[in-house]
C-alpha cells in the first residue's frame, strides 16, 4: 500500500512538471525595450568574411555581376544596355539635374525684370556650360558626399554648383539665384525629361533604325524567294519571302516615326503650379 501511495505521488507531480512546462512554452515571452536595443545592436555588429555567404544577409557584399544585379536590365542584359547607363543610372540623373539648374541660371540672366542677375559674359555662360557638359564621374561622387550633409538629393545639386562657381567673382555674386523660386520636382521632372530625350535620340531611335535597316536588307535579299502562304488553314496564293519582310519594315517604320514624335512635356512653375514663388519675389 505504501508502495502504491509513493507511485502515485510520483506521477502526480511528474504531470504537473509536464503541465508547468508546456504552459511556460506557449506563454508570450515579453521583452524589455533596452534587451531589445542590445539585441539589434548586437546584431549589426556580426561580420562575416567578405563575399562569403551569409544566410542572415546581415553582410552581404558583392560585385555587380548578372549574377548579383537587382534586375535583369542590368544583369542579364547588361552587355545590351550598357549605352543606357550614362543616361538613366544615379550619375546621369544627377547630370540632367546639374544641367537644369544651369540653364534656369542662364534663363534668369536673360531676363531683363530680374535685375538682380543680369546678364552675363561669354566667358561666364561658357563656363557654366562647361559644367554639365563635362560632369564627370567625380563630380557625382562630390554631389553624393555633398548629399550626405544635406539629407536632400536636389539641394546637393545646389551647393555643388555653388562650389563650381565660388573662384568666379562673376558667377559668385549670383550664386544664391541657383535654383531661385523653384521646387524640386521642377528640377526632378525636367531632369528626367532630359534622360528620355537623350535615351531616345542617342540610344533607342538608333537601335529601332538598324532593325528595320537590317529587315529591309533581307526583304531585298529574298525579294524573289518564294513563300507558301495559307488562308484557313489551308494553302493558298503563294507570296514572297521579301513582300513579308517589306510588310514588317513598313509597320516598324511608323512606329519608328510615331515615338520619334511622342513630345516629352515638363513642367517649372513652383510648388503647386502658380508661380507663387516667382511673383512673391
Amino acid at each position: 500500500l505504501l508502495l502504491l501511495l509513493l507511485l502515485l505521488l510520483l506521477m502526480a507531480a511528474l504531470l504537473r512538471a509536464s503541465f508547468a512546462l508546456s504552459t511556460q512554452r506557449s506563454k508570450p515571452r515579453i521583452v524589455s525595450s533596452s534587451v531589445l536595443s542590445g539585441r539589434l545592436h548586437s546584431f549589426q555588429r556580426v561580420t562575416c568574411r567578405e563575399g562569403s555567404f551569409c544566410p542572415q544577409r546581415r553582410c552581404f557584399s558583392m560585385e555587380l555581376s548578372p549574377l548579383t544585379a537587382i534586375s535583369a536590365i542590368d544583369g542579364r542584359y547588361g552587355r545590351i544596355t550598357k549605352d543606357l547607363r550614362p543616361i538613366f543610372s544615379e550619375y546621369g540623373l544627377i547630370r540632367t539635374r546639374v544641367q537644369v539648374e544651369v540653364k534656369w541660371l542662364l534663363k534668369l540672366s536673360s531676363m531683363k525684370q530680374i535685375k538682380e542677375v543680369g546678364s552675363l559674359s561669354s566667358e561666364a555662360i561658357n563656363e557654366l556650360h562647361s559644367i554639365y557638359k563635362n560632369f564627370s564621374l567625380a563630380d557625382g561622387e562630390r554631389v553624393k558626399e555633398i548629399e550626405r550633409t544635406t539629407k536632400h538629393d536636389v539641394k546637393a545639386v545646389e551647393y555643388f554648383l555653388k562650389e563650381r562657381v565660388a573662384h568666379s567673382k562673376e558667377l559668385s555674386s549670383i550664386a544664391e539665384f541657383l535654383h531661385f523660386a523653384c521646387t524640386s520636382e521642377d528640377i526632378n521632372n525636367l531632369a528626367y525629361g532630359l534622360m528620355l530625350e537623350e535615351a531616345r535620340s542617342q540610344v533607342l531611335l538608333k537601335e529601332m533604325q538598324n532593325v528595320i535597316d537590317s529587315i529591309r536588307g533581307m526583304a531585298h535579299e529574298h525579294a524573289a524567294v518564294p513563300m507558301l502562304c495559307r488562308t484557313h488553314g489551308q494553302p493558298a496564293t503563294p507570296s514572297t519571302m521579301g513582300k513579308e519582310m517589306a510588310n514588317f519594315v513598313y509597320r516598324l517604320d511608323q512606329q519608328r516615326n510615331q515615338f520619334a514624335g511622342v513630345e516629352i512635356r515638363g513642367k517649372s512653375a513652383g510648388a503647386v503650379g502658380n508661380y507663387n514663388a516667382h511673383l512673391s519675389a
